[in-house]
This record gives structure tokens, sequence and C-alpha cells, in this order.
């Protein structure tokens, strides 16, 4: 409890007080109440960068849900050889060092990379991935794909386990096939561990630092600098710790309601089965 206090809950509650001041972290704060929160309406670069947010959550979140839903299928599928072992290969991204992933696939993005060879063997002028403002943020949500797949993976294999062998059964008899099983019996059945992917990895989507930092630094031109890349900037670069704190509070509100929303409407789409 010492420790969730002093490390947690003070400095959450110190950073909404500081929210309110004109601070550079070494200087004395001063007191300007809500002047940074209207300052964020009038920056054009947070506007920018919140927009960013918005765009790599709606590529990434489906598509790695869609990748992990199509996973776990695949991997509870009895008759697969060396299941637990592409469990476990495809899982390790999710722990592997989020830095160590950026500049491994900086390497594979770059001018003279290994993505970049493959195309040229097809005749393909593959373009400076990271450096492009049409592909930054493309390659960008693919790594962010590929290394969060594992979590919701796993949470997915857990509900494909729980569901009863004898649903499927009856469903052969009625000479029902694989993909009227998976609409009928798998989707419906999986919708709780779905419900519960989709919170998480929009909380996820929202707060991706490392990728960023490692990969691009939020360029070019700021097409891939999202709200968490910029409030870093803004309290560790520009050394502006009150302002960094208002877009803090902020990012918080923003994930606290649309998941607040997503709660209210689990009823109307997530089937509890018995």
């Amino acid at each position: 409890m010492i420790g969730i206090v002093t490390l947690q809950i003070g400095p959450i509650i110190a950073s909404l007080f500081v929210s309110f001041t004109d601070w550079d972290g070494l200087t004395q704060a001063s007191w300007i109440g809500l002047g940074n929160y209207s300052r964020l309406t009038r920056d054009p670069l947070f506007e920018k960068t919140l927009w960013n947010t918005v765009i790599f959550t709606l590529g990434a979140v489906p598509l790695t849900v869609v990748v992990a839903l199509f996973l776990a299928v695949l991997l509870e599928t009895p008759k697969l050889i060396g299941r637990t072992l592409f469990r476990t290969v495809l899982f390790t991204p999710y722990v592997t060092s989020a830095v160590a992933i950026g500049l491994v696939w900086s390497e594979f993005y770059a001018p003279d990379g290994t993505l970049n060879s493959i195309l040229a063997n097809f005749g393909i002028d593959g373009p400076n991935w990271l450096t492009d403002l049409n592909f930054a943020m493309p390659a960008v949500i693919v790594v962010a794909v590929w290394q969060g797949m594992g979590y919701p993976m796993v949470i997915l294999l857990a509900g494909l386990q729980n569901i009863p062998t004898s649903l499927y059964e009856a469903a052969l008899l009625d000479r029902a096939g694989r993909w009227r099983q998976f609409c009928s019996i798998t989707l419906p059945l999986l919708t709780p561990h779905l419900f519960f992917v989709i919170i998480v990895q929009f909380i996820m989507s929202f707060q991706v630092f490392a990728i960023i930092y490692v990969m691009t630094g939020g360029g070019p031109g700021n097409a891939t600098n999202i709200l968490i890349y910029y409030l870093y900037q803004t309290a560790f670069t520009f050394g502006r710790i009150g302002y960094a704190s208002a877009m803090a509070w902020v990012l918080f509100l923003i994930i606290g309601l649309v998941t607040f929303f997503q709660w209210r409407l689990q009823k109307r789409w997530v089937f509890y089965g018995t």
C-alpha cells in the first residue's frame, strides 16, 4: 500500500495540481487555473497528434483483434502439429522489449533493408517507409499489430477452450459447415472475450510510445506524432511540465469516456452463453 500510494496515487494527484500551473519542473510553479486546458484548444499540434492517435487506433485495434482471432482459431485446430511451439513463438513479441522490436523493424523498413530487397526481386521500387508521409503511419501500425497480437490471442484461445464441444457435435449433425459453426457458435460465445480484448487494445493504442520513439521520432512532418509522444516532448524536451500534465488528464478523460460508453453498450452485443 505504501508503494502504491507513493509511486502511483501520489503522482497522479500531484499531476492534477500541476496541470493548473505554469511549471518547468525546476523553478517555482505559478498558478494559472485553466490556462493550460484553454491553450490545448488553440494548439494545432495537439489537434494533429490527437487525430494521429485516432488514426493509429482505428488501424491497429481492428487489425490486432482480427489477426489474434484468426490465430486463436487456427491454433485451436486439433490436427495442427506443434501447437504449443506456435503459441510460444506468436506470444514472444508481446513480451519482447519494444525498443529491440523498433530497432529490428527499422532495419527491415530501411531504404536498403530486407523489405525493399524483397520487393526489388519483383521489380518493385520500394519507398522509404519510415520517412514517407504516406507510408510511415501504416508501417508503424503493422509493427504494433505484430507486437500486440500475442496477448489477445491467448485470451481468445482461453475463450475457445471454454466452448463446449457438444455444440459443435450438434452442429455437425445439422450439417453445418465450418463457417456456419464459426458464425453461429464460436463468435457469439467469444463476445465476452472479444469485448475485453477490444477495450484493452483501445487503451493500449492510446498509450503506445516506444515504437514511435525508436522508429520515427514522430516524423516525418509529425505524420506519426501521436498524443502520448507529444506529451513526452512537451514535458521532457520543451520543459513545460504543467502543460504536459494537462494533456495527460485530457488523455485520461478521453480513454475513460470511451471505455465507459463501451461498458454501457456491452449488453447490446455481448452474448453470455451458459
